[in-house]
């Protein structure tokens, strides 16, 4: 049981300097956010099972330069790995 608190604690702690820093890097304008090009593309589900893709031109998404996701925006580390990004309907 003790284990499992000092992992969470861990974890909260890192998440806790981890915003720490974004909002030191925003306030004193040294890159906090990024740009990633994303090709983003909409899976269509259809009546008969199948999936229509509807994709869009490619856009510039807006990251932060953090370690997890702050202020809605994903780490730019994730959106570099992973730039293309489906919205099921």
């Amino acid at each position: 049981m003790t284990s499992i608190l000092v992992v969470v604690g861990a974890v909260a702690l890192t998440y806790g300097v981890d915003y720490l820093v974004l909002r030191v890097r925003a306030a004193t304008n040294r890159n906090a956010y990024g740009s990633v090009t994303v090709n983003h593309y909409t899976a269509v589900l259809q009546k008969n099972g199948k999936t229509t893709l509807t994709f869009d031109p490619p856009q510039p998404w807006t990251c932060v330069n953090s370690l997890f996701p702050h202020q809605g925006w994903l780490p730019c580390w994730y959106l570099n790995r992973h730039p293309d990004q489906r919205t099921d309907i």
